[in-house]
């Protein structure tokens, strides 16, 4: 039988600087979805990538004495290494400045202005270098735009696109999709603040910088960053206008969903579907656009000084905990939050109480009760808690709520197994049962079903902490670490365990705070 195919895509990151965790949020998030989706049979391909053109990286560059492309190349460089820290397994990594696209995105922009979507004109306003973008009058604040900077007012030619063109064409889309573009609350944001009006026509060219995609037919201009950057999911599946599509292409497009911050909405939702019409390239099925993370409920900023970095975080805490942290602590629509405190909080109750205390316990009392001898008993459940009830309706209640984006509340259906296996040990009473000369069977059958709920809960966390996964299964001698093996409750085979590993380290806040501010100020 052949696999369903499903392609995501996140934004790729701006190569100006280096990505805090509030950006790196966003790949865990994909790679958690894509490797649940893969371990469902699903044929998946997952791209991310770097956006390297534009102004901003050109003035970086000089002020670091680089080239732009030698700049931003360094960054990209770090960009990856730092998705790769963080355990995110991507099959395609797309930069802007790779030839392919490049010759794509100069293809795409003359196909555009030979059909008339583009057009010369002449470009007045007040830019923001920080966004990347022109802002509206009303936008501007005590001289100083919506990102902080001043902005300048520019004069110059640009080729524009002309949005309202298919303005009514989009509007019917949106309508006839409801899941188009989700949460329901992003949608009604774009519809209300930007499509009631008439939409105003879309520069996509400079001539103020140098460093971007050149016009093949006018060599005053570079392609900006609408038609370069937002093109990459297509070209990262050798999308060319006017050839036959690759087989990448036909086997992945159109994207099952684009998943972006809800501050880049606008370009996704309308700008990226406009361009595509006008392609005549399907739309891909959805746009999802994820909340952002706070630190101690503000917007991370570096004048501010509030910034988290990824490669920090998993000094002071190691990969699986942060990964854990962002998954289960971002809310599906509103910002989430983030502090050291909160870290060590959730490490403290989830990680090491919940799951690491519970495979440790179960593991030490086999070992105390059996010598490590695991015995496969079946008899009706003695108690009025049925762990195997709980056990098996949890994947198929995580793949509701994945196919929803509630990631968060797909890991805490985990959470919830692993405390019901805790309160299953406090009922049941081993070391009372161990005493108990006629009811040692009852004891073998109790050790079983926590075993057995335990490979669940290893094999149920492979997509979200991929370390202390295997690090469980590898406890409790299980090999197959597929979702086929959770369709039945009761194959967890005889065996002789050893001694079980500390998973998670319970933190004394006070002193773990301390460590880390020592840390960040030498």
């Amino acid at each position: 039988m052949e696999k369903k195919s499903y392609y995501l895509t996140t934004a790729i990151a701006y190569s100006s600087a280096i990505p805090h965790i509030g950006n790196v949020y966003e790949v865990i998030l994909a790679d958690a979805v894509c490797r649940f989706k893969r371990a469902l049979g699903y044929d998946v391909r997952f791209q991310t990538g770097t956006d390297e053109h534009g102004q901003k990286i050109e003035n970086k560059a000089k002020d670091n004495e680089l080239t732009p492309q030698v700049y931003a190349d360094t960054i990209s460089n770090e960009i990856r290494r730092i998705y790769e820290l963080v355990d995110v397994k991507f099959d395609k990594f797309i930069r802007t400045t790779d030839e392919d696209h490049v010759t794509a995105v100069q293809a795409i922009f003359k196909k555009l202005y030979d059909q008339g979507d583009i057009y010369l004109g002449k470009y007045e306003g007040w830019y923001s270098v920080m966004e990347e973008s022109y802002i509206l009058e009303k936008d501007i604040v005590d001289g100083k735009g919506p990102a902080g900077d001043v902005p300048i007012w520019t004069s110059e030619d640009a080729y524009f696109f002309k949005m309202s063109k298919y303005q009514n064409r989009l509007i019917k889309h949106i309508e006839e999709n409801p899941d188009f573009i989700s949460p329901e609350s992003r949608k009604n944001e774009m519809i209300q603040n930007f499509l009631k009006e008439p939409l105003p026509d879309l520069s996509v060219s400079r001539t103020s910088f140098k460093w971007g995609v050149p016009v093949t037919f006018d060599e005053n201009h570079v392609i900006y960053v609408w038609i370069d950057a937002l093109m990459n999911y297509i070209t990262g599946l050798g999308y060319y206008p006017d050839r036959e599509p690759t087989e990448l292409f036909k086997t992945y497009w159109p994207a099952d969903v684009h998943l972006i911050g809800k501050d880049i909405l606008r370009f996704h939702t309308i700008y990226w579907p406009i361009i595509l019409m006008a392609l005549g390239v399907e739309l891909p099925k959805q746009i999802f656009g994820h909340p952002w993370v706070l630190v101690d409920k503000s917007k991370m900023s570096k004048s501010v000084g509030n910034v988290m970095y990824t490669d920090n975080l998993v000094k002071f805490f190691g990969v699986d905990v942060i990964r854990y942290y962002v998954l289960h602590e971002i809310p599906y629509a509103s910002d989430g939050n983030i502090t050291y405190e909160l870290i060590i909080e959730r490490n403290n109750s989830d990680l090491a109480n919940t799951i690491g205390n519970l495979v440790n316990r179960t593991i030490g009392m086999v070992n105390k009760y059996r010598e490590g001898i695991v015995k496969k008993v079946i008899m009706d459940e003695p108690f009025e808690y049925n762990l195997k009830e709980k056990a098996v309706k949890t994947l198929p209640r995580m793949i509701d709520l994945m196919d929803q984006f509630r990631v968060a509340d797909a890991l805490e259906e985990i959470v919830v197994l692993a405390r019901a296996a805790n309160k299953y040990i406090d009922l049941a009473a081993p070391w009372a049962l161990f005493k108990d000369a006629k009811k040692q069977n009852e004891l073998d059958y109790v050790l079983y079903q926590l075993l057995e709920t335990i490979r669940y809960v290893g094999i149920l966390l492979k997509p979200f902490i991929p370390q202390t996964s295997t690090r469980i299964l590898k406890q409790i001698g299980v090999s197959d670490d597929s979702f086929e093996s959770l369709d039945t409750f009761g194959i967890y085979p005889e065996q002789t365990l050893g001694k079980g590993e500390v998973l998670f380290e319970r933190y004394d806040t006070n002193k773990k705070l301390e460590e880390i501010i020592k840390d960040l100020n030498e």
